[in-house]
């Protein structure tokens, strides 16, 4: 089992440190994400997704299972949390708000580098799947939850998935696989889409760090903790039971898998937030200042978190 201490310096310092570049660059420079966004969104991505999950280690029951897997957890932490939200007396565009971040974790931006750094080549290939299929539920489900919010077209907003090549990436690349098209690993081609694709983890974690110094939290920050508490002790429990009831044949499959279902709140929601509730306020605090102040407050709460849940999940005796 490693210690504290070295889970901190191999797994979460490399990640907050790169985090905090960005973060500090925003405050230095006057930096428009939007193009870095664009280029993620549209090549470094794509190419990531592609190249990882054409190569994977992972078998085609892996593939099955994790997939699975991420719709049963997503569908499970939705309803949990609706329901505590209507335990809470939580209605209208913040009872919608509550479910976008209590359901959608950062798994991309951050689960996918945070599996490269804890647990291989392998952390990598589950994490670069679960997150592909968790960023098709993101920008379906996720985009229908929000536009209750709004008055927007449900259809309009649920047609945008189709704008982004996260779809057609994962379709690509099961259908390579399917075909036994792949091209060798060590390909002109494969090697320069493994370029691309190892560009998006540090591009990914210098755009978060932009995008948290950018958030409205201050006036919202007594709002986020029943959220922030949602995230890491019932989503992560959620996504235990479910490894477990999957029973992934690989040990560190089903660690990543329960690892990236522990992440704080991911960035969608507050782009969904401004899009479709930007006038709604609730006390005195508007729904977007809601959603962003839960993402700052759940990202920073993580370093601790996520340290402890590497750490018992890389011992082996939670799962």
């Amino acid at each position: 089992m490693e210690s504290v201490t070295s889970v901190i310096a191999t797994s979460i310092l490399p990640i907050f440190l790169i985090i905090s570049s960005g973060f500090l660059l925003s405050h230095w420079q006057e930096i428009d994400s939007g193009p870095l966004n664009t280029l993620t969104l549209f090549v470094l991505n794509p190419g990531l997704i592609v190249h990882s999950i054409t190569l994977t280690e992972l078998g085609t029951d892996a593939l099955f299972r994790v997939s699975l897997g991420v719709c049963l957890f997503v569908t499970a932490v939705l309803a949990a949390s609706w329901a505590l939200g209507k335990a809470l007396g939580k209605q209208d565009s913040l009872l919608y708000s509550f479910l976008l971040i209590a359901t959608f974790g950062n798994t991309g931006a951050l689960g996918i580098p945070l599996a490269d750094f804890a647990f291989g080549d392998l952390g990598r290939q589950t994490a670069v799947l679960f997150a592909a299929v968790h960023g098709v539920l993101v920008f379906t489900v996720g985009l229908a939850i929000a536009s209750n919010s709004g008055a927007h077209s449900r259809l309009g907003s649920l047609k945008r998935v189709f704008r982004y090549p996260l779809v057609y990436a994962v379709l690509l690349a099961i259908a390579a696989r399917t075909a036994d098209v792949v091209p060798q690993a060590d390909s002109a081609a494969m090697e320069t889409l493994g370029l691309v694709g190892d560009s998006a983890i540090p591009v990914m974690l210098v755009i978060l760090g932009i995008q948290l110094s950018e958030t409205e939290y201050r006036s919202a920050l007594s709002m986020t903790v029943t959220p922030t508490l949602f995230r890491f002790l019932l989503s992560p429990c959620l996504g235990l039971v479910i490894a477990l009831g999957l029973g992934f044949q690989n040990a560190t499959v089903a660690q990543v898998f329960v690892l990236l279902t522990a992440m704080p709140v991911a960035v969608a929601p507050v782009i969904f937030s401004v899009e479709f509730a930007s006038d709604t306020s609730v006390g005195g605090v508007t729904i977007p200042e809601y959603v962003s102040a839960t993402v700052f407050v759940s990202t920073l709460v993580s370093i601790p978190v996520l340290t402890i849940v590497v750490t018992l999940l890389q011992s082996g005796t939670v799962i």
